[in-house]
């Protein structure tokens, strides 16, 4: 037992190692930028800009997260400075990962309940799904 929490502590020193505080007075190159644009500390505040694509960005997890701020995505995009590069790594929230799990039920579920039917009320399931999901697709229009 020791030996296994001996093994994850040194995993997260390692890991800890790989990645660089970032530091608000430091240029750094922009993670998402096709411009090989330049990202810097913006003047009273905790966060950087881009001078190219003009994204906005803050630090997030006691200084060695970089998350953008700006942009069209569903979910959070974070970055790690490794003194090289930025490395890209997501973080779900709990109510991601609880939404996963109550999908997976239910797609098991689905699966079983597949399975006992026989291939006739098979291809009436499929054809009342279908016109189900086109009625759905119609109305919101």
């Amino acid at each position: 037992m020791l030996r296994h929490r001996q093994f994850f502590k040194d995993r997260a020193l390692r890991a800890q190692k790989l990645v660089q505080k970032i530091d608000l007075s430091e240029v750094y190159p922009c993670p998402t930028c096709r411009h090989r644009g330049k990202i810097q500390g913006i003047t009273l505040t905790e966060a950087f800009g881009c001078d190219r694509c003009q994204q906005i960005y803050v630090i997030r997890d006691n200084g060695f997260g970089l998350e953008q701020l700006s942009g069209a995505h569903p979910y959070r995009r974070l970055w790690r400075w490794t003194g090289q590069q930025w490395k890209q790594y997501s973080q779900l929230p709990a109510s991601s990962w609880l939404g996963l799990l109550i999908a997976m039920a239910i797609l098991l579920g689905i699966a079983g309940f597949w399975l006992l039917l026989s291939t006739s009320f098979r291809i009436l399931a499929v054809l009342v799904v279908g016109l189900a999901g086109g009625a759905l697709l119609t109305s919101r229009r």
